[in-house]
């Protein structure tokens, strides 16, 4: 029944071939760049298997790169956000034709990964650090060097990332993409719900059903154009998807070889609390 109505995709054109048959576009990603193991042929062989974005983090440190737990906000740490091997992982999802999600890393980290990426990068699930002061959520500067970079902010809907307690409303969520559409531009702000993973949704927007009521409600205000909700609701992560694959092809045509000659860390588990 399900193949009724989803559909595994691993490129741009598969996500329109779907969208034009009226199926769900279904993409891979692996949550948590401990999966890796420390090993970039473990990352090759999940891009062999159909995954098309990792998430440098979930909720632990690796040795390659830090998480958001146990960052707090006024940490002034010098700490590198991303080692010579992070940053190797980090040109490897470019060169494999991946999306980098920044979504779970610390500050550093966020920052570190855009000086490094040539691709424009993701916050598959992550709100506006100003609106709430979460370290889960994204600081209006790298919104800005979002913006440089190309990539895109999806909102979610757990409601202690929109208003950092248990309840929140339709209008707190689209304060937070009105937020990031003024700080990095419309082009850089989307939808990131995080259902599946997620006990505290805010009044309104319960479950995909009431995707509808959102973008009704955006376009009862007259900033808020058609084309606007178009690139929220899926254009603005086309595009980025688009140009990460344009990236690969750029360096697949210039030789760009798979990066090997970088030691890996020794420790590959998942440290918790280590920020």
């Amino acid at each position: 029944m399900n193949a009724q109505h989803l559909t595994l995709v691993t490129s741009v054109k598969g996500l329109i071939e779907a969208h034009r048959e009226g199926k769900i576009a279904s993409l891979i990603g692996v949550e948590g760049g401990h999966s890796l193991g420390n090993s970039l042929g473990v990352l090759r062989t999940f891009y062999g298997l159909g995954a098309r974005y990792l998430t440098l983090t979930h909720a632990c440190d690796t040795s390659w790169a830090v998480c958001s737990v146990g960052e707090t906000n006024n940490t002034q740490d010098s700490t590198p956000g991303l080692s010579e091997f992070g940053k190797a992982v980090v040109r490897e999802l470019n060169r494999l034709g991946m999306l980098v999600d920044l979504s779970h890393v610390s500050t550093r980290t966020m920052r570190a990964a855009l000086q490094t990426t040539r691709a424009p990068v993701i916050f598959s699930h992550s709100a506006a650090r100003a609106l709430c002061n979460s370290t889960r959520n994204v600081p209006d500067d790298v919104l800005r060097n979002l913006a440089k970079n190309g990539g895109v902010a999806m909102i979610p809907f757990y409601t202690y990332f929109i208003t950092c307690n248990s309840t929140a409303t339709i209008k707190d969520v689209i304060a937070h993409i009105n937020h990031i559409r003024k700080v990095a531009g419309i082009d850089h702000v989307g939808i990131g719900a995080g259902f599946d993973g997620i006990n505290f949704t805010p009044t309104g927007l319960e479950d995909v059903s009431r995707y509808p009521q959102l973008l009704a409600t955006l376009l009862e205000d007259p900033a808020w154009t058609e084309d606007d909700i178009k690139k929220l609701a899926g254009l603005n992560l086309l595009r980025v998807f688009a140009k990460v694959e344009q990236v690969r092809d750029e360096w697949h045509r210039a030789a760009v070889l798979p990066v090997e000659k970088i030691s890996p860390p020794d420790n590959s588990a998942c440290v918790y609390g280590a920020s």
